[in-house]
C-alpha cells in the first residue's frame, strides 16, 4: 500500500505564493489535484517519473510548477502569483500503470490519494 502524506497548505493573499509537499513512494505517475466546495476534483499538475515530463491545467499553466527530489522521496506544488480561485483543497496522487498521456490531469486515473491539505487564497 502506498502512503503519501501532504503537507505546506494555508492561508495567504492573492499574489502571494505556498510550496506544497507530498512525502511518499515514487510511482510512474505524480499529480496534484484540487478540490474547491461544490466542485468537481481537478487536476492542476502531474509529472511523468520516468522522464520528468510535466503538464499543468490551463489554469495554473506559468503560475504554478510540479516538482519532485527523488533522495527525498517527495513531491512538490510551488505555488506562485495565488489568485482567490485557487481555494480549495490540494491532493497528491500517484499510480504506477501506464495510461496514455492525455490521462495525467483525469483524477479516475489515480489509484493511491493523500488526505489533502487545505489552501485558502483570500484577496
Amino acid at each position: 500500500q502506498v502512503q503519501l502524506v501532504e503537507s505546506g497548505g494555508g492561508s495567504v493573499r492573492a499574489g502571494g505564493s505556498l510550496r506544497l509537499s507530498c512525502a511518499g513512494e515514487t510511482l510512474r505517475f505524480m499529480a496534484w489535484f484540487r478540490q474547491a466546495p461544490g466542485k468537481e476534483r481537478e487536476g492542476v499538475a502531474a509529472m511523468y517519473t520516468r522522464d520528468g515530463s510535466t503538464e499543468y491545467a490551463a489554469s495554473v499553466k506559468g503560475r504554478f510548477t510540479i516538482s519532485r527530489e527523488d533522495n527525498k522521496n517527495t513531491l512538490y506544488l510551488q505555488m506562485n502569483n495565488l489568485k482567490p480561485e485557487d481555494t480549495g483543497v490540494y491532493y497528491c496522487a500517484a499510480d504506477g500503470r501506464d495510461f496514455p498521456r492525455l490521462g495525467v490531469l483525469q483524477a479516475i486515473r489515480y489509484t493511491y490519494w493523500g488526505q489533502g491539505t487545505q489552501v485558502t487564497v483570500s484577496t
